[in-house]
């Protein structure tokens, strides 16, 4: 069995008021890496064989701080990259949240490509293969993958076998770990959904 261990980037300056997507030069703010040195130190007793990060400067500093207790170099991994909102990216949400596009986001994500970006269903995809690719090459092993709400939240449905419209019901809060077992020749088990240290 391999166990994969979803963890949300730890809060920007810009976490809840702008969609940063890939845009570069976006680390975390104070609160963020003291809440990512929260999780590294919760996560520090479990026998990590290897960290992926999506390729995004917020994930990579948030996984370097996971990793630093296991001796590992965090691993890039484009599947687990932020979606591509294209003309969307760098916005601020409250402009965005009078558009019909915002509402189909939120009504029907399954129907959704961002404007000279990506369509949702095609970052599940991704992301669920880049789950099973370090699976594969990591049998029997704990990992943590560093990536983004949406995309794990996208994870997460697929793994929990629900509708793609209903990915919006899960909370994947920022610096929190979702836990998923993937036996060999077996179905996968949500062990463990939205954990923060400390709380829920």
């Amino acid at each position: 069995m391999t166990r994969l261990i979803l963890i949300r980037h730890a809060p920007t300056a810009e976490t809840g008021k702008r969609l940063t997507g890939r845009l570069p030069g976006v680390g975390l703010s104070p609160a963020g890496r003291r809440a990512a040195a929260a999780l590294s130190r919760a996560l520090a007793d479990t026998p990590l064989r290897a960290v992926y990060t999506s390729p995004v400067q917020r994930c990579r500093e948030t996984a370097a701080l996971v990793a630093e207790p296991h001796a590992l170099r965090p691993l890039a991994h484009h599947g687990l990259a932020e979606v591509d909102y294209g003309a969307w990216a760098g916005r601020p949400l409250g402009s965005l949240r009078p558009t019909p596009l915002w509402r189909l986001i939120h009504t029907a994500p399954s129907r959704v490509v961002f404007p000279e970006g990506e369509a949702l269903s095609t970052v599940q995809a991704r992301a669920v293969a880049a789950c099973e690719a370090v699976a594969a090459a990591h049998p029997e092993a704990t990992l943590a993958l560093v990536s983004h709400g949406d995309v794990i939240g996208l994870i997460l449905a697929h793994y929990l076998g629900m509708p793609f419209d209903l990915y919006h019901r899960l909370s994947v809060s920022p610096a929190s770990a979702s836990t998923i077992d993937l036996p060999a020749g077996g179905p996968a088990r949500v062990h463990s959904l939205n954990v923060t240290p400390g709380g829920g």
